[in-house]
């Protein structure tokens, strides 16, 4: 059950991410509002809303592509205006693909979510085998030397979490990476997802709904028009099922009707 699983995780409360009265615009337009949001060091936090609440814009301002108009954000306990070491986060951008219009294979793009921790862009026996495992990990050895232009949807994904992987990241921030993604690329995720919580990583998510993922979570983090309108155990509902008059019969209920209205993320 989310929010109740046992992984045996030393967990030492210190802050990885600290957002505190976090806002942020687009144009002119306000999207994160007096934003609190903390990750803990091997936690894995769901950050959930509907289209538009400010998801993607709050972790795109925790990795620096968003700057915040007001608020204070900390990263390993350091100011986000003084932290440096860029090579201890992980990020999984929103709907993106592992092609760049030049011909690559996955190998080569993997190995470039490397390079932030070698020398002169040199990678050594270590590196190699980093990216090896990264490659491994998301079910991809046997399309190593694959160009990615050939490779489905959930295949791109797969290649795109490896190269994140690859720098055996501290914090791993991942944009909806379920989005638009076949049921067994999920699977594979998710087992992906497992294998890098039970080796202690700190992981934010920014999801529409729980999916396959649901029982690695730790805690969710609702926003809804750049609020947050929840912070605790995930909700019931989420996407569609948490609109307004949309009665949604638990699985655990035996097919009655045992209607679920969250309402945190319309």
């Amino acid at each position: 059950m989310a929010g109740q699983r046992a992984t045996g995780r030393a967990d030492d409360g210190q802050p990885v991410i600290s957002l505190r009265g976090a806002t942020a615009s687009l144009g002119s337009r306000p999207v994160l509002r007096n934003v609190d949001l903390t990750v803990r060091r091997a936690e894995v936090v769901a950050l959930l809303g509907a289209n538009g609440s400010g998801k993607s814009t709050a972790v795109r301002a925790v990795v620096g592509q968003v700057p915040l108009t007001g608020g204070e954000l900390e990263l390993f306990g350091a100011p986000q205006r003084r932290f440096r070491d860029w090579a201890r986060i992980g990020y999984v951008p929103q709907r993106t693909t592992a092609a760049s219009g030049v011909p690559a294979t996955v190998r080569e793009v993997v190995s470039a979510g490397r390079l932030a921790r070698t020398r002169l862009g040199r990678l050594g026996r270590a590196d190699k085998a980093a990216v090896d495992r990264a490659i491994g990990l998301v079910g991809m050895a046997d399309r190593a030397r694959t160009d990615v232009n050939a490779l489905s949807g959930g295949e791109h994904q797969r290649v795109l979490i490896a190269r994140a992987l690859a720098g055996e990241p501290d914090l791993l921030i991942m944009d909806e990476p379920m989005a638009g993604v076949d049921h067994a690329s999920q699977d594979v995720l998710a087992d992906t997802l497992r294998e890098q919580v039970g080796a202690g990583t700190t992981v934010l998510l920014v999801l529409h709904e729980l999916g396959p993922l649901e029982p690695l979570i730790d805690r969710a983090v609702v926003l809804r028009d750049g609020c947050v309108v929840h912070d605790g155990p995930p909700p019931e509902a989420v996407g569609q099922h948490a609109l307004p008059g949309h009665d949604h019969v638990h699985p655990h209920s035996g097919g009655s009707a045992e209607p679920i209205r969250t309402g945190l993320l319309t």
